[in-house]
């Protein structure tokens, strides 16, 4: 994008970038204070005041602190279909989606993932969120699915990969929650995918 401080140009222009840039400081801010402090013992104003802004504007982005953690968590299925649809249609759909996951796992920091991961786990009310959104990020991997193979006859299959790819997902978290983060997620999604095209 050429034109970042052009308004009319989608998704740029200078108060769009403000926007971003000030969403990404209070989820900064509030991640900092979650770690320093605990989850529980970090009000909304101690993550306002910390990213200079009043309480009335982080409502603005964030409806509660719980959003702050669930911001990349939000956005799994969105990504991981970006990059999907990025993959040649002559691949099998499940290898496809073993490829893209693992691409974009591969970039984020083992130490950075997994303090996310247990601040996420350190709140029930978190928790409840994170695993109720593993259904729409199954939802939306399988839309992408069926536009990349649409033929009639593959739904039923194409819908339990995308299922089955979601779940590969959950259970390499857990895993690096398991192993203390000793290996990169890309190579636990790697090593999840294998062990599900073993036995199917």
């Amino acid at each position: 994008m050429t034109a970042a401080n052009n308004e009319s140009t989608p998704g740029g222009g200078l108060r769009e970038r403000k926007r971003r840039e000030t969403a990404k400081r209070i989820k900064e801010a509030g991640i900092r204070l979650f770690i320093e402090r605990g989850y529980d013992a970090t009000t909304i104003d101690d993550i306002a005041a910390a990213a200079d802004i009043s309480r009335r504007t982080f409502f603005y982005y964030y409806k509660t602190k719980d959003d702050i953690l669930l911001t990349m968590q939000n956005a799994m299925g969105e990504i991981l279909s970006t990059h999907l649809a990025a993959e040649p249609a002559t691949k099998k759909p499940l290898q496809a989606v073993r490829d893209a996951a693992i691409r974009v796992a591969a970039p984020v920091p083992a130490d950075e993932l997994l303090k996310l991961d247990r601040l996420m786990r350190s709140s029930e009310a978190v928790q409840a969120r994170k695993a109720a959104s593993y259904v729409r990020h199954e939802q939306t991997l399988f839309a992408e699915l069926r536009k990349k193979w649409p033929e009639p006859e593959r739904e039923t299959a194409l819908r339990m990969i995308a299922m089955l790819s979601i779940g590969a997902v959950r259970l390499s978290l857990d895993t690096l929650d398991r192993e203390d983060g000793k290996r990169p997620l890309g190579e636990i999604l790697a090593a999840a995918f294998d062990a599900l095209e073993r036995e199917i």
